[in-house]
């Protein structure tokens, strides 16, 4: 493992190499694997090492990844490492009803930052796109990206929500990714379409994430609110790999799997640890809130095992990314925030 991860290309190439478990988890895949939503903070990276694994796997397959491909380049990144392109708008049937039929599905699209200021696209996004794609892969096997923002704030001792736990909600945001859930359900038990999915949070990498987040403000000397004083973080590789993996749960009814890392975080550590590396003090304001959104993976864990790569070498890759000025995708990941207006 790096010590230190200069460039955007060795970040890549560390985020896209498949361990043997991935390898093998391609070589049980029947059949080309479609990406919805490739466009976004993860799915270049998973797309990737997809490809890469099954290339070890000595295998065919094609992976094809579909997006409005709205972020300059992203298209031509994923050309050139052997990924098929399909530029689509997934809200027009004319054009989700023409793509592929894949055996294989992983459905990342969603909407979350400005859903606020367009409640009624976070909606359609959310919760109605779902049920079109169900429909129109009801016989493959479907990975669904969702997030833990359905569990409520739970108690920190409480050790985060289990997937069988209680479900609420904050926000509409939340509330329409619980709607994303239900409707692949509802379709899953109609047509008995396999199933899993994935609550995620939070995944990082070096050029966002809560890390990032914290470091930045330390470094820069801005006040790092605690009143979200604990979280989950999981490096965007291992979180893309158990992704990958997760194909062998499929069933219906759906299978719900909570996607971090192990520990329950303390923000007020982490800004202390950068404050450490950079060699300053860090500035807090309020205080921690005795709830945190925070999830339970040892379901998880024990399926597929621990991560690859530890906190303590996310954070310390993530320091040096900053000390160097690396390139960062300006997209803060708002996990102070309690009300679910994101």
């Amino acid at each position: 493992m790096l010590d230190k991860i200069e460039t955007v290309e060795q970040l890549e190439n560390v985020m896209s190499y498949p361990t043997k478990e991935v390898v093998n988890a391609m070589l049980e895949l029947e059949g080309d694997l479609l990406i919805l939503g490739v466009g976004g903070k993860m799915g270049p990276t998973l797309a990737k090492l997809a490809k890469r694994a099954i290339a070890n796997a000595k295998m065919d397959n094609k992976v094809i990844g579909v997006s409005r491909f709205s972020a300059h380049g992203t298209n031509e990144e994923l050309g050139k490492a052997g990924i098929d392109t399909i530029t689509c708008d997934l809200l027009d049937d004319d054009q989700l009803f023409r793509l592929p039929d894949t055996p294989n599905v992983i459905f990342m699209a969603g909407r979350k930052f400005g859903s606020t200021d367009n409640k009624s696209l976070t909606w359609a996004m959310n919760t109605y796109l779902p049920g079109r794609v169900a429909q129109k892969y009801r016989n493959s096997k479907i990975i669904v990206f969702s997030t833990g923002n359905v569990y409520p704030l739970t108690m920190i001792a409480a050790g985060g929500s289990r997937e069988l736990g209680p479900i609420d909600p904050v926000g509409e945001y939340a509330q329409s990714c619980l709607g994303r859930e239900r409707i692949f359900e509802h379709f899953s038990n109609q047509f008995n379409i396999p199933i899993t999915i994935i609550r995620l949070n939070y995944a990082i990498d070096l050029r966002y994430g809560i890390l990032l987040d914290i470091a930045q403000k330390v470094a820069s000397q801005h006040p790092i609110d605690l009143t979200m004083g604990n979280v989950n973080v999981i490096w965007q590789g291992d979180a893309n790999a158990i992704v990958l993996r997760a194909f062998t749960l499929c069933q219906s009814p759906p299978v719900i799997l909570n996607l971090s890392g192990p520990e329950t975080v303390s923000v007020r550590h982490l800004a202390n640890r950068f404050g450490e590396i950079f060699d300053t003090l860090p500035i807090f304001e309020s205080e921690e809130s005795e709830t945190s959104l925070l999830t339970n993976t040892s379901r998880c864990h024990k399926i597929f095992g621990y991560p690859q790569v530890p906190l303590d070498q996310m954070i310390e890759w993530v320091a040096y990314w900053v000390q160097i000025n690396g390139i960062t995708l300006n997209k803060p990941t708002k996990f102070e925030i309690r009300n679910g207006q994101f």
